[in-house]
């Protein structure tokens, strides 16, 4: 193999083995100013994308030996949107660019060594942000103790209204 493609195989390989996530999106067709502005929405939620050949993915893929990603069939013009973080953001930009054009559409990728089909891009698209979901589990985690405090509060203050009860019945 030659020199420069060596490189681009090496660039590939450290793009799928230290990502937190990778998605194959193709965009045949697409205007070259509407995947600039693809591109530029990807960066704002801190992801690389790149057009790499199809055999220079598979390639890389067979050397680092990536089992989840075996079985990706790639074909046509595909892009690679690959980085470290929250990758519901990632394909929620993806799935909502796909709705405005209808060419771009995600072919698979891979999260957490496990390879995703497109439909499974999309639930990861509609699933709250990371952010949420800290909090809906921070929510959840503290309510049991919420709850023992009202409870013991709502005792307390019975007690108090029974004794102010009997303090105003005895100034009577």
């Amino acid at each position: 193999m030659r020199s420069e493609k060596t490189y681009l195989v090496n660039q590939i390989a450290s793009g799928l083995t230290d990502s937190d996530y990778v998605y194959f999106v193709s965009f045949q067709g697409l205007k070259v100013k509407d995947f600039a502005g693809l591109r530029d929405q990807l960066f704002n939620v801190k992801a690389n994308c790149h057009v790499y050949k199809n055999s220079l993915i598979r390639k890389a893929v067979e050397l680092n030996n990536i089992e989840a990603l075996k079985d990706l069939a790639l074909a046509g013009d595909v892009a690679m949107v690959f980085g470290k973080g929250d990758p519901g953001a990632v394909a929620k930009v993806l799935v909502d660019f796909g709705k405005s054009n209808d060419i771009v559409q995600a072919k698979g990728g891979m999260f957490e060594s496990a390879m995703l089909t497109p439909a499974e891009i999309a639930d990861i698209a509609a699933l709250p942000s990371k952010d949420i979901l800290q909090a809906q589990l921070l929510g959840v985690l503290q309510a049991p103790a919420r709850n023992l405090v009202s409870i013991l509060n709502n005792k307390a203050a019975s007690i108090l209204n029974v004794l102010n009860a009997y303090k105003d019945k005895l100034e009577k």
